[in-house]
């Protein structure tokens, strides 16, 4: 059986095939009726567009390229999976390319993609969004693209993301609240915007309440598991300790969890322990985890969305398009009230 090309489909829907091409194109100014008659066609016939022959009839590639460098999995699979499900719905197709920010040839080997693939545009999540090298190579050769949570130059590109510092000072309010003084916080990668925003959060809330951060609480770490735990020895085997550690993502909390286990502290009786991210082990590791629920899978959606809508190609009154979008706080069993000493 030979497949279904747009010709059977505009034959269905009882239009020209320049209409339905519009249509299947996603380009503006069609009316609504139309748009629905074509598609309908389209899913009666089980059309599939072959995205070679229209990169080929058009200035599109219908490619979406998203680059990450992140050491932690579940941050990543939440990027793509919002990524891919956008462009699915448009007849994108999502490429998925990891870069090493620590390479002397990183520009070079960005060229080389773009030059390759031929890319509509391209999605930037931290650190390579703010890695000048990346967006010169991107600007240079003219594909747009968006960045997700940067920190600096806020202004160059469109861009999406939340508030990181007010996410991180609500759950140290909420460990204050709960009694905690004692508090204790282990950074992320030092590469990453996110990690001084989310430590510039926790330093607001601690001095808003009249508390002194020590700084033999807070660690480095990386945004890995391991480095959670590292720090979280690092912290735990001081004679005094913290009732509490809040973590700059979800997988150093988990690390934190282990290390308190390693030396036979309970939590939360013994230690709260909250993080960042809302991963999906933080609902199925227990006791289960206190953490911000960060709209990583949203806002990757919405980053594809500016892209295949063209709004990423396009200035505003002299101004790039933003997105911030709204942070849940979510506690669970890893945090409770301190326990009063004996």
């Amino acid at each position: 059986m030979s497949a279904v090309t747009i010709t059977d489909v505009a034959a269905r829907a009882g239009l020209s095939i320049k209409t339905v091409s519009r249509v299947l194109n996603n380009e503006p100014n069609v009316r609504e009726k139309t748009r629905d008659r074509v598609l309908e066609a389209a899913r009666a016939l089980d059309y599939q567009p072959n995205l070679s022959a229209r990169s080929l009839a058009g200035a599109r590639s219908f490619l979406i390229g998203l680059f990450f460098d992140n050491p932690s999995p579940a941050y990543v699979y939440d990027v793509q999976l919002g990524a891919a499900s956008r462009c699915r719905a448009s007849g994108y197709h999502l490429t998925i390319e990891p870069v090493d920010t620590q390479a002397d040839d990183l520009e070079r080997v960005v060229r080389g993609i773009i030059s390759t693939l031929r890319l509509d545009g391209v999605v930037l999540t931290p650190p390579v969004c703010d890695d000048d090298r990346v967006l010169r190579a991107l600007e240079a050769s003219g594909t747009p693209y968006v960045r997700m949570s940067p920190d600096r130059d806020l202004g160059r590109a469109p861009r999406v993301g939340m508030d990181d510092t007010r996410a991180a000072y609500e759950m140290t309010l909420n460990l204050i609240d709960m009694g905690h003084v004692a508090i204790g916080f282990i950074l992320g990668h030092p590469d990453h915007g996110a990690t001084n925003l989310r430590y510039k959060g926790f330093v607001e809330a601690m001095t808003s309440r009249g508390l002194v951060v020590n700084p033999a609480f807070v660690k480095q770490g990386l945004f890995s598991s391991q480095s959670g735990f590292d720090c979280a020895e690092a912290i735990l085997n001081q004679p005094q300790r913290p009732t509490a550690i809040f973590a700059s993502n979800d997988d150093m909390a988990l690390g934190v969890m282990a290390a308190a286990n390693r030396l036979k502290l309970s939590v939360p009786d013994q230690l709260s322990v909250a993080g960042f991210d809302n991963t999906p082990a933080a609902s199925t590791v227990w006791p289960h985890l206190s953490t911000v629920a960060q709209p990583i899978f949203n806002m990757a959606s919405a980053a594809c969305e500016l892209l295949i809508s063209r709004e990423a190609a396009v200035m505003v009154e002299g101004t790039w398009v933003s997105q911030l979008m709204d942070f849940e706080i979510i506690m669970r069993d890893s945090t409770c009230p301190p326990t009063p000493a004996l």
